[in-house]
């Protein structure tokens, strides 16, 4: 699947999303229902629901959370929001370096149409202990949105299950980015925290190491 120089160029200046993201999601905060009973993790907000478990990825070194895991119907999402530029987008030219990372992991991906646009199948090299030669799947999708781009990574039943995908895409679209003022480069991470204690904070939302 190669393109012309000409081709890549314009992909990678273009934005990626649903044609209706600022109504379906993942929503900007100014987007968004203000009195809905959200957790705020900072760079996004999560709406809770029945059966969902919150977990924060932290960086070991720096103690900074990097990223959140959400465990549902069976599947996992991780979400990271960057922060973007306003006219161009960055899910074509990172999708390309994901891919170059998992091939030199010794991992395959496929360019698929999923329900945000391009996204990833990959499959990639698993260390589980006892089962060499083992891999496990995921899906990365992403999505640009004003000043912000929003990339998921989908594993367990959500990759294959067309149910489970269903249940899992829609908890994708219903993150609430949250970019603020604050002038930021292209790529930086918009920085996350602990959700605060009060209303709508989940049991459930606990540090991961």
């Amino acid at each position: 699947m190669s393109d012309t120089s000409a081709d890549s160029e314009q992909l990678d200046q273009g934005k990626s999303a649903p044609a209706d993201r600022s109504t379906a999601g993942p929503l900007d905060e100014s987007e968004a229902n203000a009195v809905r009973p959200y957790v705020d993790l900072g760079g996004v907000k999560i709406l809770p629901r029945e059966g969902l478990h919150l977990r924060l990825e932290i960086e070991e070194g720096s103690k900074r959370v990097v990223a959140v895991g959400l465990d549902y119907a069976g599947s996992t999402l991780q979400v990271q929001p960057f922060a973007a530029p306003r006219s161009t987008g960055l899910w074509h030219e990172i999708r390309q370096q994901i891919s170059e990372q998992i091939a030199k992991q010794g991992g395959t991906t496929k360019l698929t149409a999923g329900a945000f646009g391009p996204e990833l199948l990959a499959e990639i090299p698993s260390a589980t202990a006892g089962e060499p030669g083992s891999r496990r799947l995921a899906r990365f999708i992403g999505v640009d949105g004003p000043r912000w781009f929003l990339r998921g990574v989908i594993a367990g039943e959500g990759v294959e299950n067309p149910e489970a995908a269903a249940k899992i895409e829609e908890l994708f679209r219903s993150v609430v980015v949250v970019r603020g003022t604050t002038p930021m480069p292209p790529r930086d991470l918009i920085p996350l925290h602990m959700p605060k204690t009060g209303a709508g904070s989940p049991p459930t939302a606990t540090p991961e190491p």
